[in-house]
């Protein structure tokens, strides 16, 4: 027996507005991929849409739009012209996706003379399949099926209704599904339109989608290299589609993961995405540190992993299954050790580029519970450094970003045995323990001092245990293991180090030799894992694929170090992904070197859009403008090699600033 395979996605086409999401063919039908689907709140309600025009499912000539949450599908209908050579009858059909709902317009439009009678019939499946069991290839299980009410078609399951309307189609529904069907006039050189909407009611929600304006400035960005501009421009439409609110907080905005299985709060994801969009304004981190420190834990929780002062790492609406067959999440859980860390980082940061003082003051008490879990929880073994282990036995053995079950490896390709103390989570600490004493000294509040020597402790222990020898020069492990073994695997962790202050000006240069080796740097972005490493593989999801935030977290560091010119090669490898996935830059894609592929492999998997993957073209300008706010004023140092950009729409305190570079 086969077992299940994880859908693939890369070549699906997906149109959304958190928590709606349709993925389908790029031709709008949906059912001959185990993805397809029309989701709402992590329940799919339809498995399969099939569209005819007088029988014949119409030819697919073009699929196109700018908006993340709109697209236009243009088809002939052939069976209706006349025999000469040119096209005329045509079917355009308008998807869109928002926060309630989907909605498709169909509209034939004739070029003949005269009227044209077309019969329309749309057939589709009900369903009621939770995201996860769809993510982890279940065969359809589900029992949904629509009934009649005041001609609409309506049906249930997982705690969401769904109701389908059609004026102008008659609406019936059977044992296999609801048929829409109408019969249209085309008038001579005119059109006739028809459309349906489904809307979806979420009883069990925790997360929902908002329809406000975007609460960042759009960047006019001017160069003669258009591709950043191009990939910012995406990045935004589609952060902007991945916007969410709590129930518990409907007034503070936060970016949901990705799509199609992470369509909601993720601590570690939602923070990097708002510390990357820091320029274009502070609004989306203050929302983002306010939903997250109401979250914080309170208490001593093995199965939700939840301490005093931890930030969380996952919200879902019901528990969610993993892929080994004892894994379960609970619907809240803390089971992340790098989350805390960062959540004070863009506290810091977002201070720093405006963030109102009475809202930074607001959240000191939670900076203190943040600073707090970091000694007393997270350090569990008192060695000063930070290390996870999974207590419950059912939730993530990795906690980390790399997440994944065999992301700790040796360079011979086996498993370190936790507790774990990544490198990157070190680095994380000091910079948060720092910046959480400049804050405390900024607020007139005690401890700055105690937290300093903390870092600094840390900061010995890291350059005593971390450093691993070697004859091409010594670099960072990724990791100790539980015996206090230096893990000797080369990994994109490293770059995260720069520009936290963890290591010293030879160390930097070693990182950097280590980033711009073609071992680490695909020439699409740095892979997670070396490829003198025993376990590196180009399609493993944290063992030699490459992740576009992942580069740019590296990349701004570099900027950060005066780096800037180390930079540069990891920009256009980031530049020329991007373009090679038609600015959507995807969660991951393959390791693949530039020097062997035309065009990026796809990660047939990754999601997309992914949020930190969108906002890493924000990041990407910002080290390349080298900006830094200094008070009111904003410091430049631009990456020469870049040439000339100009930019509209930074912020600064609230204020608007044009830069200038090359």
């Amino acid at each position: 027996m086969t077992a299940p395979l994880q859908p693939l996605l890369h070549d699906a086409l997906a149109v959304l507005r958190a928590p709606t999401q349709v993925w389908s063919a790029h031709d709008g039908a949906i059912g001959d991929a185990p993805v397809h689907g029309v989701y709402s709140a992590d329940v799919r309600l339809v498995r399969a849409l099939r569209l005819t025009v007088d029988g014949r499912a119409p030819e697919h000539l073009a699929t196109g739009g700018d908006r993340s949450d709109h697209v236009r599908i243009d088809a002939l209908v052939r069976t209706l012209d006349d025999p000469t050579p040119d096209p005329g009858v045509r079917l355009v059909i308008e998807r869109s996706v928002d926060a309630a709902g989907i909605a498709d317009t169909l509209t034939l439009r004739n070029r003949q003379p005269i009227d044209v009678r077309a019969r329309v019939e749309i057939e589709l499946e009900p369903d009621a399949t939770p995201v996860d069991h769809v993510k982890l290839g279940g065969a359809d299980t589900s029992s949904a099926r629509a009934r009649l009410e005041a001609g609409a078609a309506v049906w249930s399951g997982e705690q969401v209704a769904a109701r389908l309307t059609a004026p102008g189609f008659e609406v019936s529904v059977d044992d296999r599904g609801i048929r829409l069907t109408a019969e249209l006039v085309v008038p001579a050189a005119g059109e006739a339109t028809a459309g349906w909407r489904l809307d979806a009611v979420d009883e069990a929600a925790v997360v929902r989608g908002v329809d406000t304006p975007a609460p960042w400035s759009s960047p006019e960005v001017a160069a003669a290299d258009d591709r950043l501009a191009r990939w910012i421009a995406q990045g935004l439409a589609d952060l902007d589609a991945l916007r969410m609110t709590t129930v518990r907080q409907p007034g503070a905005e936060f970016i949901a993961a990705g799509a199609p299985w992470f369509f909601t709060l993720f601590g570690r994801d939602s923070i990097w995405t708002a510390r990357m969009m820091l320029p274009l304004g502070t609004e989306l981190a203050g929302d983002t540190l306010r939903v997250l420190a109401g979250l914080q834990g309170t208490r001593v929780d093995d199965a939700t992993a939840e301490e005093p002062g931890k930030i969380m790492h996952e919200l879902r609406r019901a528990a969610l299954s993993l892929d080994g067959a004892d894994g379960e999440l609970p619907p809240l859980y803390y089971g992340t050790v790098d989350a805390t860390a960062l959540w004070i980082a863009l506290l810091h940061d977002a201070w720093r580029w405006g963030l109102p003082a009475d809202e930074v003051r607001a959240l000191l008490p939670n900076l203190k519970a943040a600073l707090a879990w970091m000694r007393d929880h997270g350090d569990a073994d008192g060695d000063g450094l930070l290390e996870y282990v999974d207590r419950s036995g059912r939730g993530l053995a990795n906690q980390g970003w790399k997440d994944s079950g065999d992301s700790v490896q040796w360079r011979d390709g086996s498993l370190a045995e936790g507790p774990i103390a990544l490198a990157e989570v070190q680095a994380y600490a000091y910079e948060a323990a720092v910046h959480g004493a400049d804050l405390l000294d900024a607020f007139e509040v005690d401890g700055g001092d105690e937290w300093r020597a903390w870092a600094a402790r840390l900061r010995d222990r890291f350059h005593e245990e971390f450093w691993i020898d070697d004859p091409d020069g010594a670099y960072p492990a990724i990791a100790l293991d539980a015996n206090k073994r230096a893990v000797d695997t080369v990994t994109s962790n490293i770059g995260h180090l720069l520009g936290t202050g963890l290591l010293d000006a030879d160390q930097v240069d070693l990182v950097v030799r280590r980033l711009t080796d073609p071992t680490l740097d695909s020439g699409y972005g740095l892979r997670t894992m070396s490829t003198a490493s025993g376990g590196y593989w180009p399609l493993s999801y944290h063992g030699g694929t490459v992740w576009a935030h992942d580069t740019a977290i590296a990349v701004l560091g570099l900027a950060r170090e005066g780096r800037g010119a180390d930079a540069a090669g990891l920009v256009e490898g980031l530049l020329r992904a991007a373009a090679g996935f038609g600015y959507r830059m995807p969660e991951l894609h393959s390791g693949d070197p530039a020097t062997e592929v035309s065009v990026p492999v796809p990660y047939p998997a990754a999601c997309r859009p992914q949020a930190w993957s969108a906002a890493a073209s924000v990041a990407v300008l910002t080290a390349v403008l080298g900006l830094e706010p200094d008070g009111d004023e904003l410091r430049t140092n631009p990456i020469a090699s870049f040439g000339r950009i100009a930019v509209r729409g930074v912020r600064v305190r609230g204020s608007e600033r044009e830069v200038r570079a090359g």
